[in-house]
């Protein structure tokens, strides 16, 4: 059994304007800053055996909160990167629906048949971050281990680990700067 506490970054300025950050690479903005040292608080008390993170970063300035906190290492772990958005990266919802309407409208309807331009898709997705997640339980096996990482890779685990189906993806996205606890006993599929 291995306990994952599963850490979405904190905000970034592209949180709040709606821009579509997939894999571009924004800093923490300070109440994205204030979102880390809170979750650094928390596990100082609950402690952690290990600490990964995607190396994108605002996943990367959230885990170094907690890093210093707990005397950690950070594990980079890129698979544990955000979806590639492709040409729909640091745009704004508005845009997005302007220029691609078609595609936007069936990301929304039916998100694990599409893919944005350029990007890759829900099950793509799902499979990195899945690979990567499993390696990190097989490493430490009886722990308590956190994975700071995003919206659409946090929901792939959660959903995952309770064996729901990637299309309940969109109800299971967690606020940024927030901690959920997962125990998983077996690899995930």
């Amino acid at each position: 059994m291995t306990t994952l506490v599963l850490i979405r970054h904190g905000q970034t300025d592209w949180n709040v304007e709606g821009r579509w950050q997939g894999q571009a690479d924004p800093s923490l903005n300070e109440y994205g800053r204030q979102q880390a040292r809170r979750l650094a608080e928390e596990q100082l008390v609950l402690g952690l055996d290990a600490l990964y993170s995607s190396d994108l970063r605002r996943a990367t300035q959230t885990a170094e909160f907690i890093s210093d906190a707990l005397g950690l290492s950070i594990v980079p772990e890129p698979r544990l990167r955000e979806i590639n958005l492709g040409v729909w990266q640091g745009v704004l919802s508005d845009e997005i629906q302007a220029q691609y309407p078609h595609e936007f409208q069936r990301w929304h309807e039916t998100p694990l048949a599409v893919k944005p331009p350029g990007g890759e898709d829900i099950p793509t997705l799902a499979a990195r971050v899945l690979k990567a997640t499993n390696e990190i339980i097989a490493r430490h096996p009886e722990q308590r281990v956190a994975i700071v990482a995003h919206e659409f890779p946090i929901a792939v685990i959660i959903c995952r680990s309770m064996d729901l189906g990637l299309e309940h993806l969109r109800s299971i996205i967690p606020a940024t700067g927030t901690a959920k606890e997962v125990t998983v006993t077996s690899p995930l599929k």
